[in-house]
């Protein structure tokens, strides 16, 4: 059975958000979602960023050593 999510299951999410949440705290509720997913995404980037960085560095150091 596939784990993916239908658009049926994002209906039911947001009517349970909807009932839980209310629709004056609705709104909020998903900009912090939001920010939060961006800042997730943001932090791997700048790891990624930092291990490439690290790989570059040990390779260069590799290279000159054997020269």
């Amino acid at each position: 059975m596939p784990m993916g999510i239908g658009p049926m299951e994002i209906v039911i999410v947001a009517i349970i958000a909807l009932l839980v949440l209310g629709p004056k705290r609705l709104p909020d509720a998903g900009r912090s979602l939001g920010r939060g997913l961006r800042e997730f995404k943001g932090a791997l980037s700048s790891k990624d960023e930092a291990d490439d960085a690290e790989i570059e560095r040990r390779v260069e150091a590799a290279t000159a050593s054997r020269s």
